[in-house]
């Protein structure tokens, strides 16, 4: 097999129905699958069943140990040339295989990373939730493929790298943003990186705002622990959003004692949130929607971001892996 797609799995049969009917669909069928469930509950394997005969497909059962485990697991049984990384939250377009193997061919890189969007199927909440994670307005456009406030990373929704890499980097560290790492990592040993864009999948994410709040929420202080593990990564457009809690939280103090035209500025931009999210979803509801979801993407991984710092940097309390690796658990 050329390629070989590897998909940590926990507690989510129904998502990973949806994604291998949409590998199923696919218009190059060079790839393999390799289904790793983490120590679920609720296991896929009857769900898996059901495409044997339409993929090829291995499914693997282990403990719980985390999904960068999983995924290394699924890396040592995988037999393509190239690895391919999707979330089970993901459905795959049909073209993306074969747009793929054009963009590679093209031009040959050792590691890949490509976009998400939106699919049509989804909720509200979860396209609003796409849009705070993607606009230029929010996170600087580092997700969404489009113009961007920082050089763009590969996440693992939506990535993969040559088997040569693996070879000499090494597998996934189960810690928080472990994709990060793992693409410093790639970086850093000389290879190649490249966004393809054309290459996009549709990601569901959270499918509700209190588990949208502590996704980000961990993201926030997980670039701590990335700024510790590679000192030189900390860049000032992960302080924006630190930045952006701190000035709402000034204005809206100076509104209480001074004078209610310190909002102007916050109303404004709740105004350009709305205007550019219903620009892009053309969808009034969604736009609504995509105004509180912004906020939260902004607020949990700002107050993330302050918490892992004073704890971190300026107490000097780092938790080590081993207790991110509790924390990951208890999710």
């Amino acid at each position: 097999m050329k390629y070989s797609v590897i998909i940590p799995v926990y507690n989510r049969p129904d998502e990973v129905d949806e994604l291998l009917d949409s590998l199923a669909n696919q218009s190059f069928k060079n790839f393999e699958v390799v289904i790793v469930e983490d120590g679920s509950t609720i296991p896929c394997a009857d769900v898996v069943d059901r495409y044997l005969e339409k993929l090829s497909l291995r499914y693997i059962s282990k403990e719980n140990e985390g999904r960068s485990i999983a995924r290394n697991v699924g890396i040592e049984a995988a037999s393509g040339d190239y690895l391919v990384f999707f979330d089970s939250d993901c459905v795959i377009p049909p073209d993306y295989f074969r747009l793929l193997d054009a963009a590679l061919e093209k031009n040959p890189v050792d590691c890949y990373g490509g976009p998400d969007a939106a699919h049509d199927s989804f909720s509200d909440i979860q396209k609003a939730i796409n849009y705070a994670m993607t606009s230029f307005w929010t996170t600087g456009g580092i997700r969404g493929g489009r113009i961007q406030l920082e050089k763009f990373v590969p996440r693992t929704f939506n990535t993969g790298f040559s088997r040569r890499v693996y070879n000499q980097v090494g597998g996934f560290r189960e810690m928080f943003s472990e994709d990060i790492d793992m693409s410093t990592r790639i970086k850093n040993a000389g290879f190649s990186i490249a966004l393809i864009r054309e290459a996009f999948v549709y990601h569901k994410r959270r499918i509700d705002l209190k588990r949208f709040l502590r996704q980000v929420y961990v993201f926030g202080m997980s670039r701590i622990t990335l700024k510790l593990l590679y000192p030189g990564s900390l860049k000032a457009v992960h302080t924006l959003p630190a930045m952006f809690l701190i000035g709402c939280v000034t204005l809206i103090l100076l509104a209480c004692f001074l004078s209610p035209w310190f909002l102007l500025p916050l109303g404004a931009y709740i105004l350009l949130i709305f205007i550019s999210a219903l620009i892009s979803t053309k969808n009034l509801k969604i736009a609504l929607l995509a105004v509180p979801a912004s906020f939260i993407q902004l607020f949990g991984y700002g107050w993330g971001f302050i918490k892992a710092f004073t704890t971190k940097i300026i107490l000097g309390r780092g938790r080590d892996l081993n207790e991110e690796i509790e924390m990951r658990r208890g999710k």
